[in-house]
């Protein structure tokens, strides 16, 4: 038995297949197996909406706190080499003076190659 996806609408592991639909018995919802499998493969993306790929490098666009110091990683700095996670703070890096961070997507750029 093939493990199918969870509702996307109450997270419901009950769901099942009828066709080319997914159904959901506890809400009620219905959804395409190809949009369950465009979910589950969500981009990451910078400010400027650019997709985002490991190994590329990208400038912060805000002056960012760094928690439990007072430094702070000043607007322009260019991190390179960077390592996508899942989570809040969706991408992982090393900046020159600070060291190992986590940052979140919506406060770099990514530079054109």
């Amino acid at each position: 038995m093939s493990a199918l996806p969870a509702c996307p609408l109450c997270q419901s592991a009950y769901t099942y297949d009828d066709g080319n639909l997914l159904n959901c018995p506890e809400c009620g919802h219905a959804w395409s197996a190809a949009q369950s499998e465009q979910d589950n493969t969500q981009q990451i993306r910078d400010s400027a909406g650019n997709v985002l790929q490991d190994g590329d490098t990208v400038t912060v666009i805000k002056d960012l706190k760094v928690k439990g110091s007072s430094s702070v990683v000043k607007i322009g700095t260019k991190v390179k080499n960077i390592r996508l996670v899942d989570g809040d703070h969706d991408i992982d890096c090393k900046i020159d003076g600070f060291g190992a961070m986590s940052l979140k997507s919506e406060f770099v750029r990514k530079v054109q190659d």
